[in-house]
């Protein structure tokens, strides 16, 4: 969903038959309820352990609050979409401002995890990661306020930007001011473009160069411990490939989900006006793997999701 791409009416689009639509409609809302309901979860069971025992490890902080973020989230994307999709002659320009914030919030959130782990798991002698070793758990809560006061800033310039947008709309009946409204509104538009595919792309390269940081640094212990250990068990292996590999599912699915942000703000490759519900259920289907693996990096999660199946098994 895209705060700056309002849909056609419901009765225009006859590019694709009306029943694939529906089906791909009711694919989106399947997977934002699974999205909602993974994120409740995660934030009803992290929060009961801070109940319990007062703390929340950095890892659960983390996830607690893009948890509560994804809900939100998800919420304001059903709404928008629905809404715009069914009303196209009225701008529901807050639920885009929502979906918005808490976007580049998730961005900021994800990222924060992937330096987390990086600078927890990596291996690396340089002064800096060992000093970002030792600081890092104090670190984080100071770093989740900060993710959220730049989603507030860079939001504050989009409301800015929808409320000028709604200004020029209302001047369209004016003639002599047609051209004026036409170059501010082309200059808007170029401007979200390029503010909003920053504000992302800032988050996702700390991501990138942090995942890819600690993808080296298990790549080359793996290949220190073969080298060393000529005799060493398969067994001991597993551990790092094992890391290795949810490491390259995360990022695979964190870049598609950012990539189809990026196509989604451009407009570009698709027609969306045609295929709207057939690219929202895309975009959700990558959300929905993403929050599943997020899900699994918690240990607490992971224990919790042990001992339910343990219990259905012993059942």
């Amino acid at each position: 969903m895209n705060s700056e791409s309002v849909p056609r009416s419901f009765w225009s689009r006859r590019m694709i038959p009306i029943q694939i639509s529906i089906f791909f409609m009711i694919v989106y809302v399947l997977e934002c309820l699974v999205i909602i309901v993974q994120s409740s979860l995660t934030v009803v069971r992290l929060g009961r352990e801070w109940v319990q025992v007062k703390r929340l490890s950095p890892v659960d902080m983390i996830l607690t609050s893009l948890g509560i973020c994804r809900f939100c989230q998800l919420w304001s994307s059903m709404l928008f979409n629905f809404f715009s999709y069914f009303h196209p002659h009225y701008v529901f320009w807050y639920f885009g401002i929502v979906w918005e914030f808490t976007n580049t919030l998730s961005f900021w959130l994800t990222s924060l995890l992937a330096i987390f782990y990086c600078v927890k798991v990596s291996s690396f002698s340089h002064t800096i990661f060992l000093w970002l070793k030792w600081r890092i758990v104090k670190l984080v809560p100071w770093l989740l306020l900060g993710s959220l006061l730049i989603s507030c800033v860079s939001i504050i310039f989009s409301a800015i930007r929808n409320h000028i947008r709604i200004q020029l709309n209302s001047m369209r009946h004016f003639p002599r001011n047609s051209t004026v409204t036409e170059r501010l509104e082309t200059f808007l538009h170029r401007y979200s473009i390029y503010h909003q595919g920053i504000v992302l792309a800032l988050p996702f390269l700390l991501f990138l160069a942090s995942t890819v940081l600690l993808m080296a640094s298990l790549s080359q212990h793996m290949r220190q411990m073969k080298h060393h250990h000529t005799g060493l068990s398969s067994a001991s292996l597993k551990a790092p490939a094992t890391a290795l590999r949810s490491l390259a599912i995360f990022l695979i699915f964190f870049t598609s989900y950012f990539l189809t942000i990026l196509i989604s703000i451009l407009g570009a490759l698709i027609d969306k006006k045609s295929w709207y519900w057939v690219w929202e259920a895309v975009i959700y289907a990558i959300v929905s793997i993403h929050s599943t693996s997020l899900m699994l990096s918690s240990p607490t999660l992971k224990r919790v999701f042990k001992v339910r199946c343990w219990g259905l098994e012993a059942a």
